[in-house]
């Protein structure tokens, strides 16, 4: 009787070798673009298998029928991915948020019947097979909805109110989700902060004031027929070794949900690049939180960098996320080692998961802004994916008078703590505040592309009570509005009845040849009074390829950001008009940010025309 069966295996292993006549290869990587070993390969519906080595490279005998490939590993989502006419085969994987424990426990009970047997898989202390076809559980990210501005009527709403925003995480988190093979989910675009991700050559500030301010408009490019008002503020640069002595307390959360590559180790190298810029005076506290927080560095100078990368290099994931007690002991520490003139601010890199401790944003808002009165900023680092917590993260920020970035791989952690360094931690200017009038003689309506959550209400400008966004040394600030000029049609308009008590006739304007007046407020950063000043700027306008290397890269990003979101605003934008712009607006262009938003655009298309693709199917 064993012999019969022996000879059936023999016969069938046989006959299933002689189906394998197609080798698949290829390498597997994660998000960051580092080659994954001991990923296993799977043939789907079959027990045929093959593990990546040190490289990431893998190599697979496939039968005819074969359809599917499958690839999983621990701490990775598994991929599913379908076979073409090519014999390589290269796949990105993105990290799981699975419950490893739970989904191992699984996998050593999971069988598989196979040519009228069961076989059973490999016991989970050698690999890790994920049942399939299993689903994933659902992301929980959490991003503020975003409603976007309409049209305002100049002759009924002629002023218009926006604090500045040189935030710049929405791009670097798009850019995350665009290099993973997904199209960012819509909340997650905020099209201002994709603008004002890149650097424009505007001109630096010269007379009184720490900022200047320069206006262009052109007809807007994806609306025939409307206009294109370019507005970019310029922060003054002030060198390095000029900048005050910086007070700075890292409150890095060290729970379990940081453990990912992504998140707590990426997190490491990043702020060991910034440890690499600080000054003897400069001096630099470690606090972390999960189950509680702890002090780990008392304040040290800059001088001692050893001593504080060997702090970062002892911290280790796990627990669950005391975020309110952190950012209690983090202040505590600023605030008893204050610089009178000089630069306290806690730095905070998290997931954004706060769930224990001061777990509710109203408390934890409250006790930011006071912390802020009294000269102590907040700056947010966003790691990781998968619970990343970009709502809860970005309104602290806010609230903190620092900025916000996402960092998602090692050069992004340069740009913000190197290139940047200035920008990001010395603030300039505080309490930002634009204010513009459009004439209606000129304007009949017009738009704010983005800025969303950074709207004012137009008497919050005179309130010097009034929070609103900073600028650092050497920082920019960009803002496009989209104007349908007086007379002409557009879609976009609903019909307006006229006012009654108001004059609204543009013949009773005057002739002025003025489209707007913009004003502009802020406070010096140790000052809690407002100064004003202002710039008229007329209605002359000029094509699109004789307007500066600024206005055409600003307004291709803002048409990739239309596309991203599906914008009602997007007229007749393209993925191809995008990627032609922005080729003639690279400028220098030295570390090359301006030709990696080009192949982004690229990848955009692609994924949205997949998208297209199988809706129809």
């Amino acid at each position: 009787m064993k012999s019969k069966i022996a000879l059936l295996l023999f016969f069938a292993l046989t006959a299933f070798t002689l189906l394998q006549n197609r080798k698949i290869s290829g390498v597997v990587k994660d998000e960051n673009q580092k080659p994954l070993a001991n990923v296993i390969v799977m043939v789907k519906n079959t027990i045929i298998s093959a593990k990546t080595d040190s490289l990431g490279r893998y190599t697979i005998q496939v039968p005819d029928y074969a359809k599917t490939l499958i690839f999983s590993m621990p701490h990775y989502a598994a991929k599913e991915v379908r076979l073409g006419t090519a014999n390589t085969l290269n796949v990105t994987l993105a990290i799981s948020r699975i419950d490893l424990t739970d989904a191992l426990s699984e996998s050593n009970q999971v069988h598989r019947k196979v040519s009228g047997s069961y076989v059973q898989m490999e016991s989970a202390a050698q690999t890790f097979m994920a049942p399939m076809p299993r689903h994933q559980p659902l992301e929980t990210e959490n991003y503020n909805p975003i409603n976007e501005n309409g049209f305002q009527f100049a002759s009924q709403t002629p002023v218009t109110t926006f604090s500045v925003d040189v935030d710049r995480a929405s791009y670097s988190n798009t850019r995350r989700f665009l290099n993973s093979g997904q199209m960012p989910p819509v909340d997650a675009v905020r099209i201002e902060e994709m603008i004002n991700y890149f650097d424009y050559n505007y001109t630096e500030p010269s007379g009184e004031h720490p900022i200047a301010v320069s206006g262009e408009m052109t007809d807007s490019p994806w609306n025939p027929g409307l206009k294109l008002l370019h507005i970019g503020l310029q922060a003054k640069t002030v060198p390095t070794k000029n900048l005050p002595a910086s007070n700075l307390v890292f409150l890095i959360d060290v729970s379990g949900s940081m453990s990912d590559q992504n998140k707590l180790p990426l997190l490491k190298q990043a702020f060991k690049l910034l440890v690499d810029q600080l000054r003897p005076q400069d001096k630099i506290s470690i606090v972390v939180y999960a189950g509680a927080a702890g002090e780990i560095l008392k304040p040290t100078s800059g001088s001692e960098k050893m001593t504080i990368k060997e702090a970062l290099d002892g911290l280790e994931a796990g627990g669950s996320t005391a975020g309110g007690a952190g950012i209690e002991l983090a202040y505590k520490l600023a605030k008893d080692n204050f610089m009178k003139d000089g630069n306290n601010r806690v730095i905070l890199a998290t997931d954004g998961d706060f769930n224990v401790g001061i777990s509710s944003e109203g408390e934890l808002q409250r006790l930011i802004e006071e912390k802020r009165k009294e000269g102590i900023f907040l700056s947010i680092m966003g790691f990781g994916m998968g619970n990343y917590k970009d709502s809860h993260i970005e309104t602290l920020a806010d609230k903190g008078n620092g900025n916000y970035a996402y960092i998602d791989n090692i050069q992004e952690a340069r740009k913000e703590f190197v290139q940047e360094f200035g920008g990001t931690l010395f603030t300039i200017a505080k309490d930002v505040k634009v204010q513009i009038e459009f004439n209606p003689r000129h304007v009949q309506a017009y738009r704010l592309i983005g800025y969303e959550n950074r709207a004012l209400k137009n008497e919050e400008f005179h309130d010097d009570k009034k929070d609103a966004g900073e600028m650092g040394s050497g920082h920019s600030v960009t803002a496009l509005y989209e104007i349908v000029p007086a007379g002409a049609n557009s879609p976009y308009l609903s019909k307006n009845d006229a006012l009654k008590y108001q004059k609204t006739d543009a013949s009773d304007l005057g002739k002025t040849d003025e489209m707007l007046t913009l004003k502009i407020r802020y406070k010096k950063p140790d000052s809690d009074k407002s100064i004003l000043f202002d710039m008229p700027i007329k209605n002359t306008s000029k094509p699109l390829a004789d307007c500066s290397e600024n206005l055409r890269f600003a307004s291709a990003v803002a048409e990739f950001g239309l596309l991203l979101r599906n914008s009602e605003f997007k007229g007749k934008a393209s993925y191809r008009e995008v990627v032609a712009r922005a080729k003639t607006a690279f400028g220098k262009d030295e570390e090359g940010y301006r030709s990696e938003f080009v192949q982004l655009v690229k990848t955009a298309e692609t994924l949205d025309n997949r998208k297209e693709t199988a809706q129809k199917d």
